[in-house]
């Protein structure tokens, strides 16, 4: 059986899974470059890389583009670059899962606001109460500004799934990707070349930024953009209740950041928020263009 084959034969959610522990993965390594270029410097950085494993991987189709596909391309590649750069500021400053927490209103929103159920949008509310819960603001300890970027990321978090799935119905394999994450690089680099080169890092961070770039967004992005042309966006916006989860767990992992009991609540009652909102799973297949594999090089 071919890669291809074997793809194409995985439920949607399992590619949607595996691509949400890369980018926790991805993001919790990313603490280590960020301590050498900052934030915005480690985001523009993971672009540009990404660039270059992308446009090996798969050459952009620049024939194939459309007029009326440029608003969408723009627009994905700037809320990526975004999402990843203000991520980055976030857990630069509050630990990860409770910055993917705060995060993921923004997707849940999405979920809530696109449902024809009206009332998904109390999943949305009752996540706000995790994220309380998370942040515990009457000790006077989280920090404000870090609460900011990581809604911020969240909204760009929201929009990036609607546009990935435009974009990935259009465009097969990863030859959408090639095409946004170049607008990501160029989006961000204002604010991470002007890092990038008023630091002076030791000798292993470009070699470790072009491995995070490799997982995100090469790798997670590509399975992500599979995920998205398989399934609706509530069914996706709702499956990612369980990756604050997966946030905590690399967090402590790879960062040795535990949560108090209190904080691992507020983790529950996101992912409950996040469950309860879920509403069917499958796009119709008439919707489908799912084709090609997520490191196969266009021809």
């Amino acid at each position: 059986m071919s890669p291809r084959s074997t793809l194409n034969g995985l439920p949607p959610w399992t590619l949607a899974v595996t691509a949400m522990l890369a980018v926790q993965l991805s993001n919790a390594t990313s603490v280590f470059v960020i301590g050498q270029v900052g934030a915005g410097g480690t985001a523009w950085l993971r672009m540009c890389f990404g660039v270059v494993f992308l446009w090996i991987i798969a050459r952009p189709k620049f024939r194939s583009i459309r007029k009326q596909d440029i608003p969408a391309l723009i627009g994905l590649g700037v809320v990526t670059g975004f999402m990843t750069a203000l991520f980055l500021e976030a857990v630069d400053r509050i630990p990860l899962g409770t910055a993917v927490s705060i995060e993921f209103l923004g997707p849940l929103t999405v979920a809530g606001i696109m449902s024809k159920n009206r009332k998904a949008l109390i999943w949305p509310i009752l996540a706000v109460l995790g994220v309380v819960l998370l942040t515990e603001p009457w000790h006077g300890k989280i920090d404000g500004v870090g609460v900011l970027f990581a809604l911020g990321a969240g909204t760009c978090w929201g929009l990036y799934n609607i546009l990935t799935q435009h974009v990935g119905d259009r465009f097969s394999g990863i030859s959408g990707l090639s095409l946004t994450i170049p607008v990501a690089a160029i989006a961000t680099m204002p604010v991470g070349l002007p890092q990038v080169i008023s630091h002076d890092f030791a000798w292993w961070t470009l070699p470790a930024a072009a491995g995070i770039a490799l997982i995100t967004p090469v790798i997670a992005f590509g399975l992500e953009m599979l995920a998205l042309k398989r399934m609706t966006h509530t069914a996706f916006g709702t499956l990612l209740s369980i990756e604050p989860a997966f946030g905590i767990l690399i967090g402590l992992l790879v960062l040795a950041q535990t949560p108090s009991w209190l904080q691992a609540l507020g983790i529950i009652i996101v992912i409950a928020a996040g469950a309860g909102a879920q509403r069917g799973g499958r796009r119709k297949s008439q919707d489908l263009a799912f084709t090609d594999l997520p490191l196969e090089t266009q021809k």
